[in-house]
């Protein structure tokens, strides 16, 4: 495999660096992985993948559309 080089502007640097802490992956496979879809022409990113950083980060009540006593005072 060849290396190349890039150099990258601070905040696209810093982003990088940030999502392949978030996915637990290498700088160099998610840079490799654009390329490769850029290559190929199609974006095969699910929308779970796409909205992956924000799944599963809300808190509250887990039956909150189910449960109507949520709704207590609602509107008043």
């Amino acid at each position: 495999m060849k290396t190349l080089t890039v150099k990258l502007p601070d905040p696209l640097a810093m982003w990088l660096s940030r999502r392949a802490k978030e996915l637990r992956r290498p700088q160099s496979e998610l840079v490799r992985d654009a390329l490769e879809r850029a290559r190929s022409g199609t974006d095969a990113s699910s929308c779970h993948d796409l909205m992956m950083d924000v799944c599963g980060n809300i808190n509250g009540p887990k039956d909150l559309s189910t449960n109507a006593r949520h709704l207590d005072g609602f509107g008043k």
